[in-house]
């Protein structure tokens, strides 16, 4: 299970996430909500150590992923990112490099040279992203050919390919159309039987719908969290009602 407790983040002595505590339970997809700017993105790369590429961050707390601290001297940060996978708001295919290059880029990466194995490991991400029936006939072709919906699901299928715990997801529906986006949701309900989705959204109704959990932040704290039926019909805090049912934010 991922897990923080007590995290803060700082950029440049500024505090950004102020001492927040969650867990992300397997097999469950937690929706992380709250207005542009209140965090919700710098808190999801600090759960795989995207900020350690970031000039003047400072992450503090602990952040586990079975029981083991992912910032420990001894944590590789590249073994780190294979378990989390990371999915962005844009999709991002390796403009350079074939559909099939790159759902297997991670893996070779990682060292994996086998061609049997490689097809065989592209194959499964491409099907566990629901894309392997439309692009299994052209999987040399440049994914700049593919629509926006399909991109992202090339981008899941790349961090798919590893065999992550984790899959992060960061408002990767913001830039989708209506249809390319029930895909990307049916496809997280697929997905969590068989690891932890962790999705940031600015959408309320995405949230509500999609997510089994949901974690509200404002201005870098955690206001509340809890079963998404309950923080959407009976939450605790009034300032999580006032953000759900649209009075700021």
């Amino acid at each position: 299970m991922l897990a923080c407790q007590n995290l803060k983040i700082e950029f440049d002595r500024k505090s950004v996430i102020k001492d927040v505590s969650l867990e992300f339970p397997p097999q469950r997809i937690t929706a992380i909500i709250g207005p542009s700017g209140c965090g919700k993105s710098t808190l999801l790369r600090a759960f795989n150590r995207m900020h350690d590429l970031t000039p003047g961050a400072r992450v503090s707390g602990l952040v586990t992923l079975s029981g083991k601290d992912i910032y420990h001297k001894d944590e590789d940060p590249v073994l780190v990112r294979r378990r989390i996978g990371m999915v962005f708001q844009k999709a991002n295919p390796f403009p350079t490099l074939s559909i099939f290059n790159n759902t297997i880029a991670g893996l070779r990466l990682s060292g994996l040279r086998n061609r049997a194995l490689l097809k065989e490991a592209a194959e499964k991400a491409l099907v566990d992203a629901a894309l392997w029936d439309e692009v299994k006939d052209r999987l040399k072709s440049n994914p700049m050919s593919l629509s926006g919906g399909q991109q992202q699901r090339l981008c899941i299928a790349r961090a798919l390919a590893v065999d992550p715990e984790v899959l992060l997801m960061d408002e990767p529906c913001s830039a989708l159309d209506p249809i390319a986006t029930a895909k990307i949701e049916e496809l997280m309900f697929r997905l969590r039987e068989r690891l932890s989705v962790v999705i940031v959204t600015h959408n309320m109704q995405q949230a509500a719908r999609a997510s089994d959990r949901t974690a509200f932040l404002w201005m870098g704290e955690l206001i509340e969290e809890g079963e998404t039926e309950a923080i959407f019909t009976t939450p605790k805090k009034s300032m999580t009602e006032d953000y759900i049912t649209g009075r700021f934010g």
